[in-house]
């Protein structure tokens, strides 16, 4: 397998979340890269969904951002809420 060198801009947040996962899987950042790679390769798109927002979920963001919306402690306590 020829490789070759590649820099890339990362957001640093997402970028440290996403190493402690791929450490504590047992990967080395390059190999989860080329993991992704692979895969995008194989299904010809991404790996994975991406979807637009619908207008109820993209208010119910907003709603969430400032503050509002319910917030629960555990699922327990959202389920009885819910009535489940």
């Amino acid at each position: 397998m020829a490789t070759e060198s590649t820099s890339l801009r990362l957001d640093a947040e997402a970028k440290k979340q996403a190493y402690a996962v791929f450490k504590a899987v047992g990967l080395k950042p390059t190999q989860a890269i080329n993991l992704f790679l692979r895969q995008v390769a194989l299904r010809r798109g991404l790996p994975f969904d991406v979807k637009i927002p619908n207008a109820e979920t993209l208010e119910a963001m907003k709603e969430l951002e400032s503050g509002g919306g319910r917030h629960y402690k555990n699922s327990e306590e959202m389920y009885k809420d819910l009535d489940i």
